[in-house]
């Protein structure tokens, strides 16, 4: 039996403490699938369609008294942060084949930026199969898992709904994130503003805790940069920041 490549092993190794904490949110969505407006087909479709948790559970819970225009926006707002992802990962993916920068896209949720972010040390070939590997774990573990909540929904605890299993989920993602101190105010402020904005419709509470941390981190790595410039203005304050 042909035994996986090393780095696929790695790529598995390190998505699967941060697929645990996604395990409520996706038993979540398979509830909500049952108990929306659309059929549990069309709904379990949104796996393949859109996967993305927050704008999937946006989409299947509205769709009773929403439009489709307004369907499209919410989800296109919600999903709004990926275009930081997209900034922040394009010099890695430029030098990558076209098919990749087609496919690539299309797994690149929260969990696995937050892992691919971090992996400076991989050349492109071996970074590319790094990427595939953590987004198609990703993928697979959310559809058996959205699936297993639609067929089990009745056992789920009331507890797990709408209020926790997301902010669950992005505290897994947010942890492994955490090497310097922007990164620190960044987890802290982003986390805060989540909370305070759980209320907000149509999930826009994540939208917000994200900017309102991406600002903090700004923030945070200006007053650093500068701090370290007042104490040597010989050192590149680039390499002072930690």
């Amino acid at each position: 039996m042909p035994r996986l490549d090393p780095i696929v092993r790695r790529a598995i190794r390190d998505s699967l403490p941060i697929f645990i904490p996604a395990i409520p949110f996706a038993l979540v969505l398979g509830v909500a699938i049952t108990e929306s407006a659309l059929p549990p087909a069309v709904g379990w479709s949104s796996n393949f369609l859109i996967f993305a948790g927050a704008a999937q559970l946006a989409t299947v819970t509205l769709a009773a008294t929403a439009t489709w225009v307004t369907l499209v926006t919410t989800a296109a707002v919600i999903n709004l942060r990926h275009v930081m992802y997209s900034t922040a990962l394009a010099p890695r993916f430029g030098p990558q084949p076209r098919w990749f920068r087609w496919v690539g896209p299309y797994v690149l949720i929260d969990q696995v930026f937050a892992l691919v972010s971090q992996r400076d040390d991989l050349d492109d070939d071996t970074w590319r199969r790094y990427f595939l590997a953590c987004g198609f774990s990703f993928f697979i573990g959310w559809n058996i898992t959205v699936t297993l909540g639609m067929l089990v929904g009745s056992e789920i605890p009331q507890s797990w709904r709408l209020g926790v299993a997301p902010a669950v989920m992005f505290v897994g993602m947010v942890v492994i994130g955490i090497t310097n101190r922007p990164g620190i105010v960044a987890a802290i402020v982003g986390a805060g503003v989540t909370y305070l904005c759980l209320e907000l419709p149509h999930n826009t509470g994540l939208l917000v805790g994200a900017l309102a941390g991406v600002a903090a981190a700004f923030v945070a790595e200006t007053m650093s940069v500068q701090r370290a410039v007042d104490e040597d203005p010989d050192e590149d304050p680039r390499l002072s920041v930690r």
